[in-house]
Formats: structure tokens, C-alpha cells, sequence
């Protein structure tokens, strides 16, 4: 299965974005250190991952095709109109009407979409009618067994 996007309005996800707790330090996949557990500030995950409200919208992946660049099904994509969609850029395009999720990548002058899974082919850009939605900024994904978001 390709991954295709459905759309989500930044409004709908976060109509009042609210800080939440920051801790000062990274954590350790390895044994924890007991002073580390202190509070250092707030932060607004909305704030962290919107630089550019005006020009930011969310959407949802749907299939397997960019498992290869962290991209799962059902996860939440952060996507900004404004930046360029520049070749090695995960860009979300309409190709013939459908929306998609993929790397641009250019060859000579030709353009390609290009899945992260080697189970899918690169689609030629060439002959059909696509529009750049925009640059994915960020993914959002939850972990196995986790409530997905």
C-alpha cells in the first residue's frame, strides 16, 4: 500500500495550544540518574513544531510506502506550505488528483517521487498534473500499544 495523506486543519488538532512540561535534560535509554527528575520550563509542542502558523497544516499518512524515512500509517505529518520543495525534500503532492506523501528527486531535468520502502517504484512526474501541497517538517507517531493520536 502507497502512503497517501488525508487532510487535517492545524484548528481541529489544537484550537488553544497549551504548554507542557519540559524537562532540562535528555532522557537515557540506559540507567536513569535521580537528578535528573527536576522540572526546568514549559513547553508548547505546537510552538516547537509551527514555525509558520499561517503556512502550516496537518495530515494524516496513510500506508507503508515511507516506513524508510520514520513515516508509519496513521501517523501525523506537520506540513509547511512555504518552505520550497526542493529535491530530497519529503514533499505532500497531488498527483492526478490524489494526494501523496514522497521524496522529490530529480534526475537530468526530470522530476520523481520517490517512496523510502524499496518495494515501491519511483513515479515519473513527467505527463501528469501535480500540485506541491508542501515540505513535511515533522512526523508524529505513536509507539506500539500506545493510544494512537
Amino acid at each position: 500500500m502507497t502512503t497517501t495523506a488525508s487532510f487535517i486543519g492545524t484548528a481541529a488538532l489544537c484550537p488553544v495550544p497549551q504548554p507542557l512540561p519540559m524537562f532540562a535534560s535528555a532522557v537515557r535509554a540506559g540507567f536513569p540518574s535521580p537528578a535528573d527528575d527536576h522540572l526546568d520550563a514549559e513547553m508548547d509542542l505546537h510552538r516547537h513544531v509551527v514555525k509558520r502558523p499561517a503556512a502550516t497544516f496537518f495530515v494524516r499518512a496513510e500506508g507503508d510506502s515511507m516506513l524508510g524515512d520514520g513515516i508509519h500509517h496513521g501517523d501525523l505529518l506537520v506540513v509547511d506550505r512555504s518552505l520550497e520543495p526542493l529535491p530530497g525534500r519529503v514533499i505532500v503532492i497531488a498527483v492526478d488528483g490524489e494526494l501523496t506523501v514522497k521524496r522529490l528527486e530529480r534526475v537530468g531535468q526530470r522530476a520523481y517521487l520517490r517512496a523510502s520502502n524499496p518495494a515501491y517504484k519511483p513515479i515519473p512526474l513527467e505527463g501528469r498534473e501535480s500540485h506541491v501541497w508542501g515540505v513535511v517538517t515533522h512526523v508524529l507517531h505513536s509507539l506500539p500499544g500506545a493510544t494512537p493520536l
